[in-house]
């Protein structure tokens, strides 16, 4: 998909100009039915880079993250085999419990979210994941989140970072630099969170438009609770139509 042009809001002064390039990329971890946010940048930009050439962090939200119970946030995490702490995410895989385990997670949230109006499409979309029958942690995450973009009709193409990142082991905004000239983006999209991480100065010096995703607006309700924001995109799911959800993935700024 090729995009001439985009618009961006280019500062807090709610100046907007055109930026002329041929594809925006973003590049991210695989997390496991992570938050919508996620999604309003997948679905925003042209391709879609996922790491599996990266070392895991068991301090991240790879293989955990957070849903409704009894009005208040919990997490749910998919448990993996003990293994060395500098393994990529390509080399780690699931405990070898997780059949029961998997199990366990399945009630717990079918006992967080029955009463959901949307329990039944959201549940069996989850549980589909849950069944997957790689055990590898990336094959794992990645069919997750083929299937969440396929419920949410986001067709941005996903590429494996590993196919195209061959080159010397670049770290941080210089990998992303490399990357981004590796599949000939003129733009990065990152997530809000990263507006310290990377500098705009160095990637214009490569040619590069970088900007930054903020969700914005994205409130729903949650039985009678007081909301409990960025779950999981299940507890999106759960609440709303996916009518809804569409709209929901709109409600973002770019900076």
């Amino acid at each position: 998909m090729v995009a001439p042009c985009r618009l961006v809001a280019a500062d807090g002064t709610g100046e907007v100009r055109l930026h002329f390039f041929t594809m925006t990329i973003g590049i991210m971890q695989p997390y496991f039915f992570p938050y919508i946010g996620y999604f309003q940048l997948v679905r925003a930009v042209d391709a879609f880079v996922i790491y599996d050439n990266i070392q895991y962090s068991k301090r991240g939200w790879i293989n955990r993250n957070r849903y409704l119970q009894n009005g208040k946030d919990a997490f749910f995490t998919l448990p993996l085999k003990s293994d060395s702490d500098v393994l990529n995410i390509s080399e780690r895989y699931l405990a070898a419990s997780f059949e029961l385990d998997k199990e366990k997670l399945k009630r717990r949230i079918e006992a967080a979210y029955q009463k959901a109006p949307n329990f039944e499409q959201a549940y069996s979309l989850f549980a589909g994941c849950l069944d997957f029958p790689n055990h590898n942690l990336f094959d794992f995450l990645l069919n997750s989140l083929r299937c969440i973009n396929d419920y949410l009709a986001i067709d941005t193409k996903l590429v494996i970072s590993s196919e195209i990142d061959q080159g010397p082991r670049l770290r941080g905004q210089q990998r992303v630099i490399a990357l981004c000239k590796t599949l000939d983006a003129g733009g990065y999209m990152n997530p809000i969170g990263g507006l310290h991480l990377y500098d705009k100065h160095a990637f214009r010096q490569e040619g590069i438009h970088l900007s930054f995703i903020e969700t914005r607006g994205v409130v729903y309700r949650q039985f009678e609770n007081a909301f409990v924001p960025n779950l999981s995109i299940l507890d999106v799911l759960m609440f709303n139509e996916i009518e809804q959800v569409h709209e929901m993935l709109k409600r973002y700024e770019l900076r």
